[in-house]
């Protein structure tokens, strides 16, 4: 299977063109009479190419390497901002008590203290670096696959539904992934008295209502993460186009690296902005789930009311865009650190061009 993906990732129009470089070098013994001029023999240079890159696009050590990013970018990150999250979480659960971002931190910090405010930090970790390593790693498979489906002049024609479709689909992975790990997080964080440990919380909710403890709330977290998700890919891909379009004075050629990172931090996080407040309202309905035994998310939804859905959505923006901002910075710096290809944005293809008439 990835040796054909591997072979349709070389078509792939998001791949950068593995140029093949050829030299001509004097012949160390040449046959002719001395002052006569040395014959030239052709050099591939082919190698400069596998140096400059630690391996090819779309192979399997790519896409692992990927997955690696994927880890630490969204395991560290959420992990980070864990205080903020468990603040947020227990103004959509509680918001008679907790009246703001503000007043949520002051409570916390006067009923728990400090390390109250670190409780969860371990479901997170584990959770969100599993959800990491299928978010990034499948969408650059799926990126390739639906590219290649599409042909090379579709594929640019409809690249923003490609993105769409790649990180739904890699998304719906990741989520399976994640739940586990993300109802013992809010249970944790929003049940005083629960469990303070992921080793307490986890053999707590299977005695009480078994594996469906933990995948009950798979389905409003693909409610919550799949636009959250395509987004966030959609949006930035489009974002760090429109930016070396019209924003950077150079081409992305002629940017050195630190520059490219720094595109990438600001477009990781106007999709951050997106991101959130998309993907709010199922954020607010899973936090209650999770809390709650034997609702369901219809039913939850109906009591919040329109209103209550939007509970907490300044907290998730702060966090939310800070996070899919760092996320985007520390996977292209992985990518950079393992020196893997970072196709630039797509540009038409000549073949588009002349049947568009934009080409002689």
């Amino acid at each position: 299977m990835y040796s054909s993906v591997a072979h349709l990732a070389r078509a792939n129009p998001f791949h950068a063109p593995h140029l093949q470089l050829v030299q001509y070098e004097a012949d160390a013994s040449p046959s002719g009479p001395p002052g006569a001029p040395r014959r030239l023999r052709p050099r591939s240079l082919a190698a400069a190419a596998v140096e400059e890159y630690s391996c090819e696009y779309g192979s399997m050590k790519f896409y692992a390497l990927c997955g690696v990013g994927g880890v630490l970018s969204c395991g560290l990150t959420h992990t980070a901002v864990v205080p903020l999250d468990l603040v947020k979480c227990r103004m959509q659960v509680d918001p008679q008590k907790y009246k703001g971002i503000f007043n949520g931190f002051s409570i916390t910090l006067r009923e728990d203290g400090v390390r109250g405010l670190a409780k969860g930090w371990a479901p997170t970790f584990i959770g969100y670096s599993m959800q990491g390593l299928c978010k990034f790693g499948f969408y650059e498979i799926f990126k390739v696959l639906y590219g290649n489906i599409l042909g090379e002049e579709n594929a640019y024609l409809w690249r923003t539904s490609l993105y769409l479709a790649a990180s739904a689909s890699a998304e719906f992975f990741a989520d399976i992934a994640l739940s586990p790990m993300e109802a013992a997080k809010v249970r944790i964080q929003t049940q005083p008295g629960y469990a303070n440990t992921l080793r307490e919380a986890a053999p707590k909710m299977f005695k009480e209502e078994g594996l469906f403890a933990f995948y009950k709330g798979v389905a409003p977290l693909w409610m919550r993460q799949i636009p959250y998700t395509m987004m966030k890919f959609a949006c930035f891909e489009r974002t760090v186009e429109a930016l070396y379009k019209y924003v950077v004075p150079k081409p992305r050629s002629e940017c050195s690296k630190g520059e490219q990172l720094v595109v990438t931090f600001v477009a990781g996080y106007i999709a951050g902005v997106f991101c959130a407040i998309v993907s709010h309202p199922a954020d607010s309905v899973v936090s209650v789930l999770n809390k709650e035994k034997g609702s369901s998310a219809s039913q939850v939804l109906q009591r919040l009311g329109f209103r209550g859905v939007w509970k907490g959505l300044f907290a998730r923006i702060i966090m939310i865009g800070t996070l899919t901002a760092l996320q985007w910075f520390i996977y292209d710096s992985v990518k950079v650190y393992f020196r893997l290809p970072r196709p630039p944005p797509p540009e038409m293809p000549e073949s588009l061009k002349k049947k568009l008439g934009l080409t002689q």
